[in-house]
């Protein structure tokens, strides 16, 4: 029979074990939280001008680097509270006991709504002139901005970013056009960007922008919203030149497909009537790579209750 020191000190160890850092084994580590949304990061970069060190820093803290309640349960991983939000929401306690917090259906839409917030609302406006790889001003011009009521969210911000090299993604988000764009709207918009989208509102799968179609919308007019070339829009979304309608399509992805499904999805059941098209519209994966994962022809089509490999080649 196990002594009391000897249980005590087995139980000891376990919990030592599990608890690393003030985190249980279970949790998101800092590096996975990295390594799950630096692409994201740099892709709100690009489109808002917000330094996607500066978000996957606001993001760990905010939500415990995803482990967070209001990550959990509302994947909201900035703590944006409603303000002037339509959508779902949750309560929790913060500086006041049962604030109202936006509730998001997915990450993805947690990490673009940050990047609209910040680029939308006048108060954030000085940040934009800001050199885009400026994480130092950016973390105290925050601050200043009132998005924390914490006397030390800028240091804890910079010191984040420092010690996971966090400003390695600015370097890689930092593309010449891409800012000389944003600098050019910030200008014609009085200092801080207007949504680039005010016709259609950008949404995220798969970390790929979509957007909903409209009954008045056709091609031309969302290329020309989107500044896409003409083959561009067909392109991303595997469409030949059958002369159909946009409206004959509920959503349209406005940047390439990625060639793979999110890992939260290995594989898809077949519904009745689906087509190799529908699976990959609906997971944001490219329509080649589904049919070369499946080895099956191109313009075939799966039975139902088939089993589709959504990242990688099955075995013959």
């Amino acid at each position: 029979m196990m002594s009391g020191k000897i249980f005590l000190s087995v139980a000891f160890s376990i919990c030592f074990v599990l608890l690393v850092n003030g985190q249980l084994s279970s949790d998101i580590t800092p590096q996975q939280y990295v390594e799950k949304y630096n692409e994201w990061a740099v892709m709100n970069m690009k489109r808002s001008g917000v330094p996607a060190s500066i978000t996957l820093a606001q993001g760990m803290l905010e939500s415990r680097n995803g482990n967070s309640r209001l990550a959990v349960e509302a994947n909201n991983h900035f703590g944006i509270k409603c303000h002037d939000w339509t959508g779902e929401k949750v309560y929790h306690h913060d500086d006041r006991r049962n604030e109202c917090f936006r509730k998001y259906n997915s990450v993805y839409d947690s990490f673009a709504d940050h990047a609209r917030f910040l680029s939308t609302r006048s108060r954030y406006a000085f940040l934009f002139e800001l050199e885009i790889t400026d994480y130092k001003g950016w973390a105290r011009g925050l601050k200043k901005a009132g998005y924390a009521t914490d006397p030390n969210y800028a240091k804890r911000l910079i010191d984040i970013i420092e010690r996971y090299e966090l400003y390695k993604f600015d370097e890689e988000g930092a593309g010449e056009t891409t800012w000389r764009q944003l600098q050019s709207r910030r200008r014609s918009s009085g200092g801080h960007v207007i949504d680039p989208y005010v016709e259609h509102e950008v949404r995220f799968n798969n970390g790929v922008r979509y957007i909903n179609v409209k009954p008045e919308d056709t091609f031309s007019s969302i290329a020309e919203e989107f500044d896409l070339r003409d083959w561009e829009l067909p392109k991303y979304n595997d469409l030949d030149e059958s002369g159909r309608r946009v409206t004959d399509y509920n959503y349209l992805y406005i940047e390439p497909k990625r060639n793979k499904a999110h890992p939260d999805h290995p594989f898809h059941v077949v519904k009745e009537g689906q087509t190799m098209f529908e699976i990959s519209q609906i997971y944001g994966m490219k329509l080649k790579k589904l049919y070369r994962y499946n080895n099956m022809d191109e313009g075939e089509e799966p039975r139902p209750g088939e089993r589709i490999s959504l990242r990688k080649r099955i075995d013959n």
